[in-house]
């Protein structure tokens, strides 16, 4: 059996279809394999029909088919279903040859299997890949992260495939060691959380509070998508507000209001927390599906916990309903740079406590194209870094400094008008409490502080003394003068 197959993809779902169609387009011979062996078949005599695709009918055969050095991508269920796979290919596998994971894995389940093949003399990328279906077809973002020596052999195939912006450049490049590439994919989850939250509560201001219409809406994403908010997210909610069922009444209007998650968000806040991270916003909007699944209690709370009519004032006129969209705007994009800003200050915080060297530039144009998240907005990011690598943080560049500044006036009116209508604007609220809690010098944690050495004797810091030297105080007179340990700052 001559090796004829430049990679092999195994699992025939959707994405995994599309991918291998998408390789197929690029001049890459794939050899499509599925645990449901009769699912190949029907792969061959549909999709793939009159491709260079092979089809395989066991592990064996599929590895025979590849060139050497073997590549192996796996489009499986994340957790245990990667970790059987991993198992099946090894005996099969010879040193140097590599096994690619596509799907949302978890970081640090990729970073201990990175270690285990290479263990077994074998290479291992773990990949975020983003785009959904039509992004797997006509070119995804793609973030590949683990042995580095695998990088030169996948290179080509996935830089082919990916998206591309700004005059070819591929929206896919080397992210770093271990689980590097499962981990800016997980936090691309976690900003497109924020993205759609923060979207959905325009939706219902414009709704709630302005009484507009599912057309009125979409006229008006419509010519936001043409400005600064340019981007898919945006895209494809005009076109979903536009959408109408069968009775010509607006589809999204009877569509119930429970959100579902497939737990990548979750993760981000999670490891968030175990870094020190404030991604408040991302954190936000994972909990606000969650207040989403409780449908059931809603609708009884509703019937008792009283609020304010959400009917804004300014809907009266028409001069002031078009300045408070404007706002709405502006509290839009304002909202999604802090979102931005925090995700990349977990990236940082992430690459000091596990020794990744990202390029949080490359980043940003890897998520310019083929992704849920891409954006125009995604290109001033990339220039902020490329300005200047060692950013502190996002909001501190000139841009979008700038730009929050502009935004602010309009961000403040819509929290505080939708706050006093009984909105709910959970999204932009957190974000501009981010705001104003990051430009402070001073924030009152010297009470809280306080508060931790009376009843537990955690000592503090003081203003007037080097940071470093702990004190405790005997608030009481009874405490004794013993402290219990330092705090971390």
């Amino acid at each position: 059996m001559e090796p004829k197959g430049d990679i092999a993809l195994i699992g025939l779902a959707v994405m995994g279809q599309n991918l291998i169609l998408n390789m197929n387009d690029h001049g890459s011979t794939v050899v499509a394999y599925n645990r449901t062996v009769a699912k190949v078949d029907e792969f061959l005599g549909k999709e793939a029909k009159g491709t260079k695709v092979i089809g395989a009918h066991s592990i064996e055969e599929m590895v025979k088919l590849l060139k050497r050095p073997r590549r192996v991508m796996l489009m499986v269920k994340a957790g245990k279903p990667v970790d059987e796979f991993i198992e099946l290919l090894i005996p099969h596998l010879e040193p140097g040859d590599i096994i690619i994971d596509g799907g949302n894995s978890l970081f640090e389940d990729t970073n201990r299997r990175v270690k285990y093949v290479e263990s077994k003399g074998l290479l291992y990328i773990g990949t975020g890949v983003s785009g959904g279906e039509e992004g797997a077809r006509k070119g995804p973002s793609i973030m590949p992260g683990g042995s580095p020596a695998a990088w030169p052999a996948v290179k080509p195939i996935f830089q082919s495939i990916a998206a591309k912006v700004d005059g070819g450049v591929p929206c896919c490049d080397w992210v770093g060691e271990q689980g590097a590439g499962h981990y800016v994919k997980m936090v691309h989850n976690g900003i497109e959380y924020g993205d759609m939250q923060l979207i959905c509560e325009a939706y219902s201001i414009m709704k709630n509070g302005l009484g507009m219409t599912a057309d009125e809406m979409h006229t008006v994403f419509k010519e936001w998508n043409e400005g600064e908010l340019e981007s898919y997210l945006i895209e494809i909610t005009r076109d979903i507000l536009a959408f109408k069922d069968t009775d010509g009444q607006p589809l999204v209007e009877k569509i119930l209001d429970t959100a579902g998650q497939k737990g990548t968000g979750k993760w981000t806040v999670q490891n968030s927390a175990d870094l020190g991270i404030p991604i408040t916003l991302m954190a936000e909007a994972v909990y606000s599906r969650c207040v989403s699944a409780l449908k059931d209690e809603r609708v009884k709370a509703a019937r008792k916990l009283k609020g304010p009519n959400p009917k804004l004032s300014v809907a009266k006129k028409e001069s002031t309903k078009k300045a408070f969209i404007n706002d709405i705007r502006d509290a839009l994009y304002a909202s999604k740079m802090v979102s931005y800003a925090q995700g990349y200050m977990l990236m940082r915080a992430a690459a000091k406590e596990y020794g990744w060297n990202l390029n949080y530039g490359g980043i940003a144009l890897m998520w310019r194209g083929g992704c849920i998240i891409r954006s125009r907005f995604l290109g001033k990011i990339k220039d902020a870094y490329e300005n200047n690598p060692k950013l502190l943080n996002l909001m501190l560049d000139d841009y979008f400094r700038g730009e929050i500044k502009r935004c602010q006036k309009g961000w403040r009116n819509v929290v505080a008008a939708a706050t006093k209508k009984g909105i709910p604007v959970p999204a932009f609220s957190t974000a501009l409490a981010f705001y104003d809690q990051y430009r402070n010098a001073v924030l009152p944690a010297n009470l809280l502080q306080a508060q931790r050495d009376y009843f537990g004797a955690h000592t503090y810091e003081r203003i007037d003394k080097p940071r470093g030297e702990f004190f405790h105080t005997n608030w009481t007179g009874r405490g004794g003068d013993v402290s219990s340990s330092t705090y971390n700052a």
